[in-house]
């Protein structure tokens, strides 16, 4: 009995994209479009400066963290205005018509989101920033309530309403 043709078409298949395959940037590049950066409560709003963000990366496991690390760097090296993702986000968009936001699932069957701004009016900019503003997780198959997005913009309001911005 000769061989199955669909299984020498699948290996075949296989091989070519392992040989055409380029690995995952994790670490972001001067040349990039644009700049990640996290957003640092003021001392005015938060007397503890406290980075939404990243102690929401922090509290993920390594798995989750890696994968988010990878999404900043993907749309931080997509050209301006070209990344999709985003769009209003509990139905309201009032704040965020330049929203990303970054899925991960877990291990544990949670889900992950990393909510950024594209901000093209930063004083002292070269280039527009990417602005990781917060995050949160939620078990499997459930919806973010409207106070959790509420939270959200009004973590994007604060950081919008300073100009030089309050970010590291």
């Amino acid at each position: 009995m000769s061989p199955d043709p669909a299984d020498r078409e699948r290996t075949r298949r296989r091989s070519n994209k392992s040989t055409k395959s380029r690995p995952v940037r994790i670490k972001p590049s001067v040349d990039d479009p644009h700049e990640i950066k996290y957003f640092k409560r003021h001392v005015d709003d938060d007397p503890a400066t406290s980075e939404p963000a990243r102690a929401f990366l922090r509290a993920c496991d390594a798995n989750v963290r890696a994968k988010f690390a990878a999404t900043l760097t993907a749309v931080a090296a997509a050209p301006p205005h070209k990344f999709a993702g985003g769009g209003p986000m509990g139905g309201d968009a009032r704040l965020h018509d330049r929203l990303v936001r970054g899925r991960c699932n877990g291990r544990d069957r949670s889900q992950h989101r990393i909510f950024c701004l594209i901000d093209l009016a930063a004083e002292g900019a070269t280039k527009p920033w990417l602005v990781a503003v917060t995050g949160m997780s939620k078990p499997w198959q459930t919806t973010f309530s409207e106070a959790d997005y509420a939270a959200v913009r009004n973590l994007g309001d604060e950081y919008k309403s300073r100009n030089p911005r309050s970010v590291s």
